[in-house]
C-alpha cells in the first residue's frame, strides 16, 4: 500500500482570491467587467461563490437588474474595439461610418459579444448586426444593448477568473465593443 502524504496546499484558484480579496479590489475588479458600481457592489457582496458557474449566474441576474441610468452609465464606458491590422481600409471605413451612425443615433457605443465566433468572421458579424440594429427603435435597443452587455460582463468575467483551462464557454466576446 503507497503511504499517504499530506500534500502542500497549491496556490488559490482565481475564484479563491477573488472570495477573499479586500471588498474594494473584488469591486474594482468586477468594475473593469462592467461599469456599473451597483453591479460590482451586489456581486461582491454575495461572496464568496461556491463555483464559476455561480458567480455567472449571480453576475447574469445581477445584470438584468440594471436601471436605464446604470445601463447608460456602463455603455458610456465601453469603447469602441480595435479592428485587427490587417484589416482592409474599406473595412475600416464602413465599420467607422457604421458606428458613427449607431451613436448618432442610440448616443453610445455599438456592444456586441462575439463569444464564438472565429475570428475571420468577426468583423463580417460587427458590420452586419451594427447594420440590422439600427433599424431597431431606442427602446427595442437598448433591451439589445442590455443583453450583448450582460454577455460581455460574463465574457469578461470567465476571463478574470476562469483560467484556461476553467472556461464556462468562450470569453472571445469579453472585449470592449465587440
Amino acid at each position: 500500500m503507497p503511504a499517504q502524504s499530506r500534500g502542500v496546499p497549491g496556490p488559490p484558484s482565481p475564484l479563491e482570491r477573488f472570495n477573499t480579496a479586500p471588498a474594494q479590489d473584488a469591486e474594482h475588479a468586477l468594475l473593469a467587467c462592467l461599469h456599473s458600481l451597483r453591479w460590482a457592489l451586489r456581486i461582491a457582496g454575495h461572496r464568496p461563490y461556491p463555483d464559476l458557474a455561480s458567480l455567472l449566474a449571480a453576475a447574469d441576474e445581477a445584470a438584468y437588474d440594471l436601471s436605464a441610468g446604470e445601463l447608460a452609465q456602463a455603455l458610456a464606458a465601453e469603447s469602441l474595439p480595435a479592428l485587427p491590422e490587417d484589416t482592409y481600409t474599406a473595412a475600416h471605413t464602413a465599420l467607422n461610418a457604421a458606428h458613427a451612425a449607431y451613436e448618432a443615433k442610440f448616443g453610445h457605443v455599438f456592444v456586441i459579444a462575439l463569444a464564438g465566433i472565429p475570428e475571420e468572421e468577426a468583423l463580417d458579424r460587427v458590420l452586419t448586426d451594427i447594420r440590422s440594429r439600427l433599424a431597431n427603435d431606442p427602446e427595442d435597443e437598448r433591451v439589445v444593448a442590455a443583453e450583448q452587455l450582460r454577455h460581455l460582463a460574463r465574457g469578461r468575467l470567465e476571463n478574470l477568473l476562469g483560467g484556461a483551462g476553467n472556461r464556462v464557454n468562450d470569453p472571445r466576446g469579453a472585449t470592449p465593443g465587440k
